[in-house]
């Protein structure tokens, strides 16, 4: 299984653990939404940043290619020929 996908079904379990847990009692009522805890956490904003990134490249490939490339082929490109140097610089930025 793919990073990517493990990532999605990350992302997919934690819609449906918080949304019970935040549908269970009134006690809950105070606590921040899910998607408050969500987009707070480190691994979301990583892989919302690194999305970014993907979909950046897609364009860019795309523009050169004269057609979309399609998000799997730009996903593939990126990791193979970026994601290293990219995590590299977010990491001595202190991301």
């Amino acid at each position: 299984m793919r990073l990517w996908d493990k990532i999605f079904i990350a992302i997919r379990l934690k819609d449906s653990i918080f949304g019970v847990t935040f549908s269970m009692s009134n006690a809950m009522k105070g606590a921040p939404p899910a998607d408050d805890l969500l987009k707070n956490s480190s691994l979301y904003r990583e892989f919302q940043a690194e999305r970014e990134e993907i979909l950046k490249h897609k364009w860019i490939e795309s523009e050169k290619a004269g057609h979309d490339i399609g998000f799997e082929r730009a996903l593939t490109d990126w990791i193979i020929k970026h994601r290293a140097n990219w995590r590299r610089a977010r990491q001595s930025a202190g991301h």
